[in-house]
């Protein structure tokens, strides 16, 4: 099966094959090297007048794929760790975001920066943190997760090639070496039948396509156990802990027969509560999971644009994210800071028990 690494790459190399106004900048991304994570790997040999590596300054290098938008041009801009998209905030934000609004039609800015965010690879502090919260509400600027779920090159490609204005488009690093769980067909858990975590078989996962209400053409996949009961309770996530979300979902139903749907986001903001709105009316129970830090996460959006809407009742929501502290070094401690399927299996089993 395809991984989302396989899948990221070989959707670079068709924007580049297909369009010849995409270009791809960053830093260290030409061969053999091809990138710190290597979703760039094999495009400098195949296009080489085309994928250009740059100095190592974020702003500068965003300002210049800025440029190259405003005059026709369609880069794809690699931030080497999401991190440093500190570093662009001002390019993004007051510049590539604003020009649509400022000078109309005659400035869009069709550019696309990827980057990689999260932990679980022991990091430290400045390595592997989840911050796309920062960038989500900024008028003019969409931000885009990839999953494992669906076709996350297909999604990449979409924002290169059809894009009108800049996106963030964010990718785990743990998720890179996940395999891609195809729509409308049997899924994989991501833990072997018989095993400790869960008794899962390869059939008990299925995922279909969510119909969007027109804010976005960015998927969004609603996730359940196959033939399982009615689900109790929703859960919200995207990237990463969408795939631990997974998880949980097949251990909820074999070890407590809690059954749940997942509503898996590929677009971050602005984003599409009709997924999220159609799950709620069945269960009344919302459960946000996001590998940001809680306070004043994305999640916390989620929550209040349910809370709203009053035709959804509402009886339960809880988040779960990082603990509000840098990301430890150590192995053991960062994962005691992340959110954990054991925390998603428990915090559900409590929702559906109240």
């Amino acid at each position: 099966m395809t991984k989302v690494l396989e899948s990221l790459n070989a959707a670079l190399h068709r924007c580049l094959a297909t369009d010849d106004r995409v270009v791809i900048l960053g830093e260290d991304i030409l061969d053999p090297y091809g990138g710190a994570f290597k979703v760039t790997k094999g495009l400098s040999t195949a296009f080489p007048d085309r994928v250009w590596t740059t100095p190592v300054s974020e702003s500068a290098l965003v300002g210049a794929a800025t440029g190259m938008a405003l005059r026709g041009l369609r880069p794809v801009v690699e931030i080497m760790f999401g991190d440093f998209t500190t570093l662009i905030a001002d390019q993004l934000i007051n510049h590539a975001a604003k020009f649509a609004t400022m000078y109309g039609a005659a400035a869009a800015v069709p550019m696309v920066v990827r980057t990689p965010m999260g932990g679980r690879r022991g990091y430290g502090p400045t390595h592997s943190q989840t911050i796309e919260k920062l960038y989500c509400g900024i008028p003019g600027l969409r931000v885009l997760a990839a999953s494992a779920f669906g076709d996350p090159g297909a999604h990449l490609a979409t924002a290169v090639l059809e894009g009108t204005g800049p996106v963030l488009f964010v990718e785990n690093k743990v998720l890179y070496n996940t395999e891609i769980r195809p729509v409308s067909s049997p899924l994989f858990a991501s833990v072997e039948r018989g095993s400790a975590a869960s008794p899962a078989a390869a059939e008990d996962l299925t995922c279909r396509q969510s119909e969007s209400c027109g804010i976005t053409s960015s998927p969004s996949y609603l996730v359940n156990v196959a033939n399982g009961g009615t689900p109790s309770v929703t859960m919200v996530s995207y990237g990463y802990t969408a795939e631990l979300a997974a998880q949980a979902l097949v251990r909820l139903a074999y070890e407590f027969e809690v059954f749940a749907e997942l509503v898996v986001m590929g677009q971050l903001a602005p984003f599409d509560m009709g997924p999220i709105r159609q799950s709620l009316r069945a269960t009344g129970r919302l459960l946000t999971i996001e590998e940001g830090t809680r306070t004043l996460g994305w999640g916390t959006e989620v929550v209040a644009r349910a809370a709203e809407d009053s035709a959804l009742a509402l009886r339960q929501v809880r988040r779960l994210a990082t603990d509000d502290i840098a990301i430890p070094a150590a192995g053991p401690l960062e994962l005691a800071v992340l959110p954990s399927v054991d925390d998603i299996v428990k915090a559900a089993v409590e929702m559906a028990s109240a």
